[in-house]
Parts: structure tokens; sequence; C-alpha cells
């Protein structure tokens, strides 16, 4: 009997057995095939593969182990809901009834849920949690006219831009790391992101932001130093002190320039001194000033620099004396002593002025010390010498490896491969300079260094990679976990850096998505052994935002419009990944304020008045308050007004143009500013002329897309830049498609090193300096908008001064852009009919009043029935000039790109529609430039260029009184 028992059991094991092996094999097919065929519509992760699995019968449980490439999607709840219930109904039983759980890239998919997104459970092993700064932040502005409570008030970021040019040892030349590609170069083309986009986003939530590159476009360098100077000869450094406290010289290195070209390895701030104070309670004590002499009127960044000393204070009082006014500001001179500590950019008047300095109180709550060492003013040209030479660059060109140099970093930060690679020292000093100054704070408290205390670090790079069907590449983030144990140096797991790169690429879709309505890719997130995402002491990420080898990505990249939506995209996500990593709730900041106007109030006032904007993409960005900015004259802006509701009244002096700008402010910081308006009273005045500001326009350069080629031809058009451009390199040369991935793209170097200017939305002050000078007649001005809207009633104003600069309907830089920019808009011309019919007098001006309006038989009646002006061609021509004539005199607008003014690369030839009649002609081809309209009811003096773009005042002046006088003669 026991042996019929025995024999019974082991054919139910047997059976039992090869059940179990039908099943595994069942369930490896199902799940093969599942992996083979996944997909996603979120991102393009390429083909899938199954790895592993294992059946815990005993348990039913169900572990699947998939490649790497499944983790290169993002994770949510519902999608990990969405393919373990996909997995349960293909599976089959008993399995599908098992507990499964997925692991790709060494974590199960549920851990792969970025804490922000999480309904549940946080993993705080990837949070902060007590990580918090205890002390006071680098540096504070206390001149900010209001509080950020809901932003990034007191934290710190780094933030780097690919490569920038460095030395390449083995040819013996200086060069760029990346090739020059449809008018650009990466090392160029991220900056154009960075510095005007996204660092004044995070420093307007109130961020500390750190960049390893030099960040001031100011190619001027004045050093004002206790040991004295090369820069500003007329310079001055002078302490006073108090009868309590006396300056010193400390006992340790300082700054000093002894030279004006640096070698390897040699350090500034270990060959100078620095002095220091005791501090006091009391107001106006001791004090140490330093006075440059600016080289040219501009702006210019202004840098300190200090010992951290055993008793240094947390709250050094610096104060900023500019073109605007005065700026205070906090600095913790507990930490980040012995390198540049930037404070803010500001306006300077050329020479040394005594409205023009930077002074360093001792007075502090604290007990204790300041120290004071050289102050810098402005970036300054590569003055770092390899092979025996310089770059001969803007300093904020270079690679971060000369940077760190000049800002006194230690051999070991920048020199690692000992003056051999400096290729490969540049990809690694980025994140050793962050570690280096973070280093002994409570994110890297292991490391040597400065005590910053930075939390995380972002480099934004573009990619390669091409399309001969023109679809987008579009966005890759990478991320480093297989390092240090899988852990950043403060003990959080490494997965922080996946949950930063997740909702940088995420918020970067979504806003792309939604502004242009176009199919941006997502293309994968990469758990990579990458210097600047392995190297950081905390959470860091690459993203490749683009490629730059691509027509599609390149024919947005250009565009500021879209280089506005991507820095506010990374501003956002990195606002929500900072608070969510402290638990904190987030306000997002306000976008502009539009329809603003000014006005003549009762007596010597000026009324100000505008609109707040809603985001549709972002319920918390709703205006609060606002910041109204004054700037008296050619000074600059002071620190602004705090104003509570969207109208402000404001005295003035007659004699004196007033210019103003605006902005949006809520819990979560300020937007960018509004255009500027400027207003003016004459003593005597003898009429009123209303300014209005029509250009609006930032674009792209003009595209070429065709069947054979593709491109961007900057002589055509070379775009419209917000405030400036960095990003040129020089004119595409090679335009054959069939030559995609290789030579299509190929670029000059001729605008290198230049800093274009653009649309700086400050041409109502242009205009009315002119208008000032006649001496006759006060202005106001407003925005388009505003006078569309009926916000400004433009029958109070005998003279109406139309300002269209590069103004035009502009769909080939960008037809996803959804913005668009014609001379003359339907409510406008609506607007100016009734104007003009009533008895009004109009100025006009912008380079393309005629071709703008030649495309509809509507838009051409209305020049030719209302302006008396058609269009006859757009005027091509050779040379730096376009030289015009008319109204006595002879004068110049610039035609290529420069850094002076805006280029007007193709101005119309407009005609006189009888009885109008020609008053300037173009000196190529004689042509006419400008017409003039002298009815019974109304004149019209119309030009076929920018005002603002002639070149010399004294030109702009006289043409000026001219015009006013043709349209302010009393009508008979």
């Amino acid at each position: 009997m026991k042996k019929l028992y025995s024999a019974l059991l082991s054919l139910l094991i047997g059976t039992a057995t090869l059940t179990a092996q039908e099943v595994e094999q069942n369930v490896e097919e199902r799940l093969e095939n599942f992996f083979n065929e996944y997909t996603t519509n979120t991102v393009d992760i390429g083909t899938c593969k199954l790895d592993s699995f294992h059946i815990d019968f005993r348990k039913k449980k169900l572990s699947v182990y998939v490649n790497e490439r499944f983790a290169y999607q993002p994770f949510r709840q519902e999608n990990v809901d969405a393919i373990y219930r996909h997995l349960g109904q293909i599976l089959p039983g008993p399995v599908n009834y098992f507990g499964i759980t997925l692991f790709a890239g060494g974590r199960s998919i549920d851990e792969l849920i970025p804490n922000l997104y999480r309904r549940g459970k946080k993993d705080k092993e990837r949070l902060f949690n007590n990580l918090e700064n205890k002390g006071a932040p680098w540096v504070t502005c206390v001149s900010r006219p209001y509080e950020i409570t809901r932003g990034l008030e007191g934290r710190h970021i780094a933030l780097w831009q690919s490569h920038g040019q460095y030395y390449i040892n083995n040819h013996d030349k200086w060069g760029w790391q990346r090739p020059r590609l449809f008018c650009t170069s990466e090392d160029q083309f991220t900056q154009s992101f960075l510095l005007p986009y996204l660092i004044p986003m995070l420093e307007n939530a109130g961020a500390n932001v750190f960049t390893p590159r030099e960040r001031d476009t100011q190619k001027q360098e004045v050093i004002v130093d206790n040991d004295g100077t090369l820069s500003g000869k007329g310079s001055l450094y002078l302490d006073v002190k108090s009868r309590k406290a006396r300056w010193e010289q400390t006992g340790l290195p300082g700054f000093a320039q002894r030279k004006r070209v640096y070698q390897d390895g040699e350090n500034p701030f270990l060959t100078g001194t620095a002095r220091f104070a005791k501090t006091e309670k009391k107001k106006d004590k001791a004090f140490a000033e330093w006075v440059p002499d600016i080289p040219e009127t501009g702006e210019y960044a202004v840098y300190v620099s200090y010992q951290t000393l055993p008793n240094s204070v947390s709250d050094a009082k610096y104060l900023v004396f500019h073109a605007g006014g005065v700026t205070e500001f906090k600095v913790n001179q507990r930490i980040g002593g012995g390198t540049w500590v930037y404070l803010g950019t500001f306006t300077f008047d050329k020479g040394r002025n005594d409205y023009s300095m930077v002074i360093l109180s001792n007075e502090s709550k604290e007990k204790g010390v300041v120290c004071a060492d050289a102050v810098r003013f402005g970036g300054g040209m590569g003055n770092i010498a390899r092979g025996g030479k310089t770059s001969g660059l803007p300093r904020y060109l270079e690679g971060a490896r000369y940077s760190a140099q000049w800002a006194g970093m230690p051999y070991s930060v920048y020199g690692g491969y000992e003056g051999k690679n400096d290729m490969n020292d540049d990809i690694n000093v980025r994140s050793r300079t962050v570690n280096y100054l973070a280093g002994k704070s409570v994110f890297n408290p292991a490391e040597d260094g400065l005590g910053v205390p930075f939390e995380m670090s972002m480099a934004l790079h573009s990619d390669a990679g091409f399309s001969k069907e023109d679809a987008i590449i579009g966005s890759l983030g990478i991320y480093t976990t297989d390092f240090n144990d899988g852990r950043l140096n403060a003990g959080t797991d490494r997965y922080a850096s996946r949950d930063l790169s997740d909702i940088l690429l995420t918020q970067l879709q979504q806003d792309i998505r939604a502004t242009f309505n176009i199919d941006w890719t997502r293309r994968s997130m990469w758990d990579r052994n990458y210097s600047e995402t392995r190297l950081p002491a905390v959470p860091s990420t690459i993203v490749e935002l683009l490629s730059h080898q691509n027509f599609a990505d390149m024919r947005l990249g250009h565009d500021p419009n879209f280089k506005f939506t991507v820095g506010r995209a990374l501003y956002k996500a990195i606002l929500r990944y900072i608070c969510n990593q402290h638990g904190k709730d987030y306000t997002v900041q306000p976008l502009p304020v539009s329809h603003f106007a000014l006005r003549f109030g009762k007596k010597n006032t000026l009324e100000l008045s505008w609109e707040g904007e809603d985001d549709p993409l972002e319920p918390t960005a709703k205006p609060r308050e606002y910041i109204v900015y004054t700037r008296i004259g050619h000074g600059g802006f002071d620190n602004g007004v705090r104003v509570s509701s969207p109208s402000h009244t404001v005295k003035i002096e007659p004699g004196i143009v007033y210019s103003f700008k605006v902005t949006a402010i809520n819990r979560g910081g300020e937007s960018f500013p509004s255009e500027i308006l400027a207003a003016y009273k004459a003593k005597h005045e003898q009429g009123r002329v209303l300014i209005v500001n029509g250009f609006d326009r930032i674009s792209g350069p003009a595209v070429i897309d065709t069947p054979q080629a593709a491109g961007f031809d900057l002589a055509q058009d070379p775009g419209v830049p917000y405030l400036y451009d960095i990003s040129l390199c020089g004119s595409q040369q090679n335009f054959n498609r069939k030559a995609a991935g290789r030579q299509l793209g190929d670029s000059g170097n001729e605008y290198e090193g230049m800093k274009i200017v653009g649309n700086t939305f400050d041409y109502p002050f242009i205009h009315g300096k002119a208008i000032q000078a006649t001496g006759k007649y006060s202005f106001v001005s407003c925005s388009d908008e505003a006078l569309e809207s009926g916000t400004i009633s433009p029958e109070d104003y005998p003279i109406m001064d139309y300002i269209l600069g590069l103004e035009k309907t502009d769909n080939s830089s960008n037809p996803s852009r959804n913005i668009y920019y014609k001379t003359f808009s339907f409510p406008m011309q609506r607007v100016l009919t009734a104007y003009c019919l009533s008895g009004g007098n109009l100025l006009v001006s912008g380079a393309y009043v005629g071709s703008d309006m030649s495309t509809s038989q509507g838009d051409r009646e209305f020049t030719w029935n209302l302006l008396k002006y058609g269009y006859g061609n757009s005027l091509q021509t050779t040379g730096n000039d376009i030289r015009v004539q008319g109204l006595g005199r002879t004068f110049s607008i610039p035609r290529l790109p420069n850094e002076q003014a805006y280029p007007v690369t193709a101005p119309d030839c407009i005609l006189p529609v009888p009885p109008a009649f020609p008053v300037m002609t173009y000196s190529t081809g004689n042509v006419s430039a400008a017409t003039a309209y002298q009815g019974k009811d109304y004149r019209t003096f119309v030009m076929g260029f920018p005002f603002e773009s002639i070149e010399e005042e004294a030109d702009r002046n006289a043409i000026m009184a001219s015009i006013l006088q043709f349209l302010g003669e009393r009508k008979k």
C-alpha cells in the first residue's frame, strides 16, 4: 500500500511540475510579446525586451524584469495601473491573479513615479526631509519692494549651458566643442535660453542662481581693489574708519590683478590682500568704497569678493550706486569667501562718477566682522592664455574651465587633467565648481568648500540627430543613479535626480504643445554615467532640449517666443520640484502685463494704467499687485514702487523725460517687465503728441523651406531678438536638403562674440527725446493694444506718432507660434480711420508698412485711401548702412546686425498716392522712402523705415522737428 501511495504522489508531483513549466512557458511568450510590441504616445523609448521573470506559486507573486528602455518613459499612477491591468488580462491563469511587480532600471515601476505626481505615500529617501539651510541666503536684495513667500526664496540653484569655447590641446588652437549649424553652435545657442529667460525667471522667484560660465555679456571689465588694478585706471578704492572700528589687513591672501593675461594654474585670489573691520549696529559708521572708472555707458554685472573669517557676519551691507539710484544687498559672508559673488546688473554712466560706486558698511545686527576685497564691474574678455594665446572672445563665450580659474577655484577643481585636456576639464569643472562652492553646506557636508547650500543643478544642452522628413527630434533627459552607492552627498537617494529629470521633461512637453499646438517629442530619460550628472553632490540632470542638427527643431529653437516658453517651463518645473522636495506650497509668478498706457493727469501728474494677464496654463499665476519702475532722462531704472491696483499716479517735473515699465507680482515672484513707455511735459507747451508703440515683434531669422532647400537666411531677415541675441555665429552657407546630417546648415563665424541688438521695447523714449528737442511739444505714450481697446482716446492729441519698427505678419519663422504682428490690424485700421477723419495728424514709421499691407485688397485700400501711399518694393542693397536723403539732410540706418541698434535689412520703398508727395529717397536707386499728405481734414507723414533706426541723434532731432512742423501747421 505504501508503494502505491508513493507512486500516486510521484505522479501528482510530476503532473504539477509539468503544469508549472507550461504556465511559465506561456507567461514568457506573452510577456515577450507584450514588451516587444509596447509603445507609448508620450515618449519614444524604442523597442523593449523582457529580461527575466520569476513566479512564486506558493506566495502567488510574479516578478517581471524588463530591459532599461522601459524605464525611459515617465510613470504616473494612471499608466502604472494600466500596465498592470493589461498584464493581468493577457497572462494565463492562475498567474493573472497573482500579485505582479514590474521592474525596470533597477526599481519597480511604482517607485519610478516622481514624488510630485504621487497620490499616496511619498518616497522619503528621495525627499530632502530635514535638509534645510538654517543660515541666511548667500545674497539678498533688500531693496526689492515685495516679499516672496511661495516661490524659491532662500534657495540656491546651479545651472549651466553647454560647453563654451575651449583650448583644443592636440590642435593648439581655440575652438567650439560643437559645429556651426543653422547660424549657431550649441556652445552659443543654449546660452540664449538661460541668460535672457531662465535665470531671470528663477531670480524673480527669489532664488540665488549660480552658473559656472560667465553670465554677463558686457565685454568691458573694471576691477577696483585695495591692491590696485590694471583696469579702469581712474578707479578708486578707499576705506574710512569710525570711532570704534578701523579697517585692518586680514592674515589671509586675497584678490589682486597682477597681470592682464593669466597662465594655467595661476590664481588671482592668492596674490593680494583683503581688509576687515568690526561691525557696529549704528548706521553710517566705517565703510569701504569702490568707485569704478567705467569705459562706456552700459549695463554691468556687479560682483563683490571677500574672505570668510571665523567671525564673519551673515548680513554684510552692500550699497550699489548706479544710474537708477541705490540698491541695497545683504551678503552672507560666512559662506562663499574667496570668489566672485554676483549682486546684480545695473546701468552705469561712462567715467568716474560720485553716483557710481559700491559701498560696504560695517553696520550689522550681528557682532563680528565684515571683509572687503575686490569688486568687479562687467563680464570682460577672456584673459586665460592657453598655448600662448587667449580665445579673443568675451568671457561669457568661453568654457567654465577659464571662468573657474578667474573666480579663484582651486586647480583641482578645473585642472584635473593638468593642462593636457581642456575639453575633459571643462566637462568636469561645472560639477566640481558647484561641489566646491557647496562643500560644508547641509547638501554637501563631507566635502571641503565654501558652504553655499546649492540643492540642485541642471545642464541645458542641445543634441545631434536629424530627420529627413522634418520631424521634431525633441527633448531628452539624463541622470545617474549608479554612483556613490546610489546616494547623493547628503544621503538622499539618487533617484531624486530622475524625479527632477522627469518633471523638467514633462513641463517642457506640456507647455510647448499647449502654446504652439505642435506635437513636441519627448524622447527618453537615460540613466547614464555622464560627468554632469554623476559628479554633482546634489540632484542633477542634463536636459538635451532639441537637436541643433535638425531643421524642424531649429525652426522653433531660433524663435524668442519659443525660448520664453522653454524658459518658463523649466522655471516652473524647478519651482515644483524644489517646493515638493521641502513639502512647501508654491505659486507661479505672473505673466507680463498688457494694455500699458500713460495719460496726463491734473497739474503736473501722469496717470499710468495697465491690465494684468491670467495664464491659461497656470491657475496660480494670477497677479496680486504690481511694481512700477521709473527712469529719469537717460538714467537707469529705480528699485520700483509697489502698487495694489492696475493704475498709478506719478508727479512729474516739466522739462524732464520720464520712462516707466511695470511688472506683476504675487507670492511666487515677479513677472517679466512690460514695454517701456515715456512721457514729457514741456515747460512752454504748444501742442501734445501721442506716441503709440506698435513694435511688439520678436522672431527668429527668415526661414528657407522648399523641397530642395532648408535653413535660415540672415541676409533676408536676421530676425528680431528679445532685447539682444548672443546665439548667432554667422550666416548659413549650405541649404541643400540632400546633405541633411552632413553639410546642411553649415554656417560662418562673422557674428561670434557680437551681442546683436533686438527689440528693446524702449522706442517711445527715442522718439520722445526727438520731440523734446523741438521745445514745443509735450508727449505721452501707450501700447497699441491700449489704443485698439479704447483705453486711450486719440482725439485728445492733435498729432499721433505710430511706431512700427520691424513689425510685420511673420508666419514663416514659426508657423505654429499663434502670435502675429500685423502692422495695421483691423482694430487699428478702424481707430486710425476715425482719428484722421476727425482731424488728427499721423506720423507712421516702420520697415514693412508697405509690404505687410500688400497681400489683401482691404489692406491696400486702407493705405491708398487713408494714409495715401502704396507699396513699391523692398529695398535690396549691400553694405553696412543704408543712406537716406530728405528734409535737407542725408543720414544712415543700419542694415546688418550690430551692437548699437537693430538692423533694417530690407526697408520698404513706398509710393505716394496723389495728392501725396515723396519727401525722402533711398540713395540706392533714388526710390521713394517716405511720403507726406496734406489734406483738408488731416495730414500724414509715412516713412518706409523706422524713425528710431536713424543713427545720429542730431539727424533724428532735425527730422522730427520738420515732421512736427508739417503735421502741426494750422489748417486753412
